[in-house]
């Protein structure tokens, strides 16, 4: 939000740029502070508030404000750092919402193609070869791995999720050049983690890393020529229920599980039928 209002400071007339200038110099005292005060130290007048937030693209004072508090609070320790204690259901959905849709806005910009297409010939050609696919994670994390093997289980691929460290090392330990590891972290420095991914990579498999850039199992990717698909956020990693990083590794999966998808090509198709057909005959039917 902040930056888009800062790439169209230009444009705006020279007393809605005062306001601009206001609201980037301290944009938490913007979201509290009545408009009298704003008008007062932007020199312009009150409408001339309400006039800045429209031209930006909001329906006014109120509607701006309650997005730029979701924008720049950190809200309520180990929640969520949108949110506030006294914030209602209705300010709930629109926070929580416009959090994940902002950082999924900024991972589509900042993403890398060349690392992706990286990791998706790596895991197509495992594929192809019949190598094994191994998903870690650790807690959250561990989630995440177990969709991605979910998904990619359902391509016919030889997928598994191991969620136990122990598990992890003994699977690792069985892996071969042409097998591939995808392993996710919100913070990079499980310890259990990278230990079963430096055995991985002792056993010649390839890694794909999604995590933090910079991270220690970031670095540990890099070191040894291997793909970093970065998923940075403003979320802070030791948070109690991270909702953002989730869902970029979410989407992360999804992209790698349809770039996968359409480089296995038709010879994916009937096995997909027939899986979709089967299931079909386990659902009720209408009016049951």
């Amino acid at each position: 939000m902040l930056d888009r209002i800062r790439a169209s400071l230009p444009a705006l007339p020279p007393a809605e740029q005062r306001v601009a200038e206001l609201l980037l110099r301290d944009p938490r005292s913007f979201a509290s502070l009545p408009v009298g005060e704003l008008a007062r130290r932007a020199e312009v007048s009150k409408p001339t508030v309400v006039r800045f937030c429209r031209s930006v693209g909001y329906d006014g004072l109120v509607d701006f404000k309650l997005k730029l508090a979701g924008t720049v609070n950190e809200g309520v320790p180990f929640v969520h750092r949108a949110v506030d204690e006294d914030d209602r259901a209705a300010e709930l959905i629109i926070k929580v919402v416009d959090n994940a849709v902002s950082a999924l806005m900024k991972y589509r910009n900042a993403a890398a193609p060349a690392a992706y297409e990286r990791a998706i010939e790596a895991l197509a050609g495992a594929a192809r070869r019949q190598c094994r696919l191994e998903f870690y994670g650790m807690g959250n994390s561990g989630i995440v791995a177990q969709d991605a093997q979910h998904k990619f289980f359902r391509l016919g691929v030889n997928a598994t999720a191991p969620g136990d460290s122990h598990v992890q090392v003994m699977s690792a330990t069985m892996l071969r050049p042409g097998d591939c590891v995808v392993a996710f972290s919100n913070s990079g420095r499980s310890r259990d983690l990278i230990e079963g991914v430096e055995l991985a990579l002792r056993k010649g498999a390839t890694l794909i890393a999604v995590t933090a850039s910079g991270s220690p199992l970031a670095q540990l990717a890099q070191s040894h020529g291997q793909i970093l698909l970065a998923a940075d956020h403003p979320e802070d990693y030791d948070r109690y229920s991270p909702m953002v990083s989730r869902l970029l590794h979410l989407t992360i999966v999804d992209i790698l599980t349809t770039g996968v998808a359409l480089k296995l090509g038709q010879a994916l198709r009937p096995t997909l039928q027939e899986i979709k057909s089967n299931l079909k005959l386990r659902r009720y039917a209408a009016g049951d």
